[in-house]
């Protein structure tokens, strides 16, 4: 094809840069093949639920990328998120905050404690 017709003009055609098309080339890769990755989903997936289990699913993915790139796995955060979505692996949500004191009744401190016996040791 290059023989043919000259790069520029293909680029053109193609709608591609022609430093993308060279760092294509230069890159090794063939057509429709996706980014070079070290490690594959299922590898990143089985070092996600790793953590999460070891973490007791208090992670999420932000924290959880954090933490794959401490234990050197280069990763992005939308893989991770794209698997922990993909896989429903999600973080427990926090507990919410439950009052338990009543302060509307109707009894104030001090009425009560005039209304109380008070025991002097004389």
């Amino acid at each position: 094809m290059k023989r043919r017709w000259p790069i520029t003009l293909m680029c053109e055609v193609l709608e591609v840069s022609p430093s993308g098309y060279f760092s294509w080339q230069a890159s090794g890769r063939g057509p429709g093949q996706g980014p070079r990755r070290s490690l594959g989903d299922e590898a990143v997936l089985a070092h996600i639920r790793a953590i999460h289990a070891q973490l007791r699913g208090e992670y999420g993915w932000p924290r959880m990328r954090k933490e794959l790139l401490s234990r050197g796995h280069r990763v992005g955060k939308e893989r991770v998120r794209q698997l922990m979505q993909r896989h429903g692996i999600r973080a427990k949500g926090r507990r919410k905050f439950v009052v338990t004191t009543d302060s509307k009744h109707r009894l104030d401190a001090l009425a009560r404690q005039l209304r109380m016996p008070t025991t002097a040791a004389a």
